[in-house]
């Protein structure tokens, strides 16, 4: 089958155009690559023009002051709109997210228009925030979420500008024009699924071919890894796993080494936490995300999300990452048990591995999504 995988946040749809490519079928990507992440896509959308420059950078803030207009979500719009006569006679299509395409929500409409008008079925995947998930996370029915901060206190707001967006009119009017559109949507994790219960789970496709798993070797310290990706600071909780840190930097001067990053490109992410034992990855999640699945595949204790939820779902009786909580006292105290029971971290990161194999394979998961668009 010809395949187009629209949109790319995580390596979610590279890791599942390697698992379709595995099993004979053409596949491509188009996207941006996720901004700084730099994530690989066959056909970019990448608004190369207007970041080409500081003066085009700058004129884009004056531009978009005065007339409220983002000129790099245009041109977003634009290269889509350019690579429209390679985008036919797909035999499956799958967006990413309702604002996959990425540029303004009457322009994605167009845009689609022609995907879904050109290409025989199109799907939906929700593996992010999206119209659905917002709206029921801001009725604050689960004891805590992503939105969570901001519940707690509205002069968060600004940093949520880009989870609220998907409430605004013409981001719903965009959802509801998929959603009307596309044989199905899937969900990739619990998060998402128990937003969207009616909608079929199928896990996130890791490459475990790609992705060795490395044996932990503890020496003389345990090294601890904290990835911040700064536009999305408050929504993992990142203010918990710092103040942890800081707690235990002290408390264990000589037995543990951290190591801290800020927003970088995801090859030099992943070379950056390749020594670590531990990694640290958010607060607010029910289910792993897609870089905790992957650090999970190399060995590694990630400090994720792992509620009972996930537990009961995978039918898990023993760890396989730590269940993360807005709780500075409990993440020091797991924190200082790992380091103080080394061979707890070599036990729970083999166990990662076993469960990645396990139920997330990503030949495995690629057939089921065949499976799910070949029933449509």
């Amino acid at each position: 089958m010809k395949i187009l995988l629209i949109g790319e946040y995580s390596r979610l749809h590279n890791s599942l155009k390697e698992g379709l490519e595995a099993l004979k079928h053409d596949v491509k990507i188009i996207g941006t690559g996720d901004s700084f992440k730099q994530f690989p896509v066959d056909y970019s959308t990448f608004p190369r023009f207007i970041t080409s420059t500081r003066l085009l950078l700058f004129f884009n803030k004056v531009f978009f002051k005065i007339f409220r207009t983002d000129l790099q979500t245009a041109e977003k719009g634009i290269r889509f709109w350019f690579y429209l006569p390679k985008l036919k006679n797909y035999d499956i299509v799958q967006l990413i997210n309702s604002n996959a395409v990425e540029t303004y929500p009457f322009f994605s409409k167009y845009l689609l228009k022609k995907i879904f008008k050109n290409n025989k079925k199109s799907f939906l995947l929700v593996c992010g925030e999206d119209t659905p998930i917002i709206d029921f996370l801001l009725k604050n029915e689960m004891k805590y979420s992503i939105l969570t901060p901001l519940l707690e206190n509205e002069k968060l707001k600004s940093s949520y500008s880009f989870s609220l967006k998907y409430t605004q009119k013409n981001y719903r009017d965009l959802y509801d024009f998929i959603n009307s559109n596309v044989c199905q949507t899937i969900v990739s994790d619990l998060d998402y699924k128990i937003p969207l219960p009616q909608c079929k789970l199928i896990p996130n496709p890791v490459n475990t071919d790609k992705i060795a798993f490395e044996p932990l070797i503890i020496l003389e310290k345990v090294i601890i890894f904290l990835g911040i990706n700064e536009s999305s600071f408050t929504k993992k909780g990142t203010i918990y796993f710092e103040k942890a840190l800081e707690i235990i930097n002290q408390k264990y001067t000589d037995k543990v080494e951290i190591i801290i990053s800020k927003s970088l490109p995801y090859q030099k992410y992943v070379q950056l936490y390749n020594s670590a034992h531990i990694i640290l990855d958010q607060v607010y999640g029910y289910d792993q995300g897609y870089n905790a699945l992957e650090a999970m595949s190399k060995g590694k204790v990630v400090f994720t999300g792992a509620e009972k939820e996930f537990m009961d779902y995978y039918n898990l009786t023993e760890k396989v990452c730590i269940n993360a909580l807005p709780d500075v006292d409990y993440l020091v105290t797991e924190l200082s048990f790992l380091i103080e029971n080394p061979e707890e971290i070599i036990t729970i990161g083999k166990r990662a591995r076993d469960f990645i194999e396990k139920e997330h394979h990503y030949i495995q998961i690629a057939q089921q999504y065949l499976n799910t668009w070949n029933e449509n």
